[in-house]
């Protein structure tokens, strides 16, 4: 049985050189996907941010149970 109930969503190849294509097409994606985490995960945290945090922890470090 088949599901038609998006007919604007086209059908994803099963085999041939279409899903080597979309295969390649996702792996290419994924690879930069996570290249640009990684550089944003090493970005140094600005100095203004860990003052805010400095002082968030002495906050809750003064009325701390």
């Amino acid at each position: 049985m088949t599901d038609n109930s998006n007919p604007s969503r086209k059908a994803a190849p099963t085999s041939g050189p279409a899903l080597e294509e979309a295969r390649l097409r996702q792996q290419a994606i994924g690879v930069k996907l996570r290249h640009m985490f990684d550089e944003v995960v090493n970005e140094p945290v600005p100095d203004e941010f860990l003052d805010i945090l400095r002082r968030a922890d002495e906050r809750s470090g003064e009325g701390g149970s």
